[in-house]
């Protein structure tokens, strides 16, 4: 082949990706993060106690922050690249092992887990090292990042060692200084595109309802009776009310504010404030509800011990907090009807012991129900004009 022929091989750098919609590759990547996500709901369901409840969040903060990571990378490098797309090959393939270490990550796999886990974060830091070239803002960012980062693995590692209290503790500090890595050096270096990153962002939240959909299939087991069938039915009611709270007009207003912020340091702020963290809560209630309604599936009749009770109602409550917190970060306001709604329904915990699980998915999803149908009346005339990408006018919704 002679030069004239030949294409040109391509060269990552800082530039922007080309694209603004979420590539397919992507997709592909968050199907690993499925399989984590119910490994994490089947690692408490096994140790339904407050420890389980404690180790399953902690796990799934440690994937929730190696996914944030490749968020953020894809918003800058081409996922479409050859040399990309075999890097995210491999760091699936860590993915999938972290996976499959989930229910045994704080026994005989915890190292395993860590091990894998820092081929994740690695092929993810290699490549922004990579992008960044030719962007010394950038490679500053990274390089603060790849410390942080090295500093969790390691921690994870140790972690392994040890059992009990220390060996929690020990997690929950190597996940407390890895997620406050980018807060500490700054938001000035990072490059996203506003569009993409908010999309991904809401993709991953129904990624996370799918498993609760999930939870109940799983929670039936054999036989179907009445009770289970009419669990099965409320419960796919609770997901889609959850589906609502989010894409009826947060996501699009959110979305909007995030594209309009100046770009650099605000909008990068805004990025890894709403989207990067507090999206967590949001994705851990929704796991929590999953839990709750695969315990609740599994004996309707019966009322449900205390820490299932907690994860489902604490899981809508957390939920409904995130949701409060993410409109906080962008017009400094509280939402005071999810606030209200999330005491309501953490105050319902002592009564799920006493009635049937069935009663208190059903009191729990009519609430939720009431607060959606409350809010959609009261937005009115603005809701429709979010609805119908009016972006040239703001809401207060």
């Amino acid at each position: 082949m002679t030069d004239e022929t030949a294409t040109p091989r391509r060269r990552l750098s800082a530039a922007m990706r080309q694209g603004e919609q979420v590539t397919p590759l992507e997709l592909f990547f968050d199907l690993v993060f499925v399989l984590a996500i119910t490994q994490c709901t089947q690692l408490m369901s096994n140790d339904p106690t407050w420890g389980g409840l404690g180790k399953g969040l902690l796990v799934l903060g440690v994937l929730w922050w190696s996914w944030v990571g490749y968020a953020w990378l894809t918003s800058v490098v081409d996922p479409e690249d050859d040399a990309v797309r075999g890097v995210m090959f491999a760091a699936m393939a860590g993915l999938l092992v972290v996976a499959l270490c989930v229910p045994k990550s704080f026994g005989d796999l915890g190292l395993t887990f860590a091990l894998a886990y820092g081929v994740v974060r690695a092929a993810h830091i290699g490549l922004f090292v990579i992008a960044s070239r030719d962007d010394p803002d950038l490679r500053r960012s990274v390089l603060g990042l790849a410390g942080s980062t090295a500093v969790g693995v390691a921690l994870l590692a140790g972690a392994s060692f040890l059992d009990g209290l220390a060996q929690g503790a020990l997690w929950g500090l190597a996940l407390a200084l890895d997620m406050a890595g980018p807060y500490f050096i700054g938001a000035e270096g990072w490059k996203l595109v506003p569009s993409h990153f908010a999309e991904r962002h809401g993709l991953i939240l129904i990624i996370a309802l799918g498993e609760s959909i999930v939870a109940i299939g799983v929670g039936v087991g054999g036989d179907l009776s009445f009770a289970q069938g009419a669990a099965a039915v409320i419960g796919m009611g609770l997901a889609a009310a959850l589906w609502w709270l989010y894409f009826d007009v947060v996501a699009t207003v959110a979305a909007r504010r995030l594209e309009r912020a100046e770009v650099g340091r605000e909008q990068n702020e805004m990025a890894r404030d709403s989207y990067s963290y507090l999206h967590f809560p949001m994705v851990a209630g929704i796991v929590l509800v999953a839990l709750g309604l695969k315990k609740t599936l599994a004996g309707v009749e019966d009322p449900l011990k205390v820490v299932p009770a907690f994860a489902l109602l604490g899981g809508l409550a957390a939920y409904l907090l995130g949701h409060v917190l993410f409109r906080y970060r962008h017009i400094h306001t509280i939402n005071t009807r999810r606030t209200l709604s999330a005491l309501v329904l953490l105050a319902l915990v002592p009564l799920a012991g006493e009635v049937p699980a069935l009663a208190i998915v059903a009191i729990a999803t009519a609430l939720v129900w009431t607060l959606i149908v409350y809010e959609t009346r009261s937005y009115g005339e603005s809701r429709i004009r979010v609805r119908h990408a009016d972006s040239g006018r703001e809401t207060a919704s």
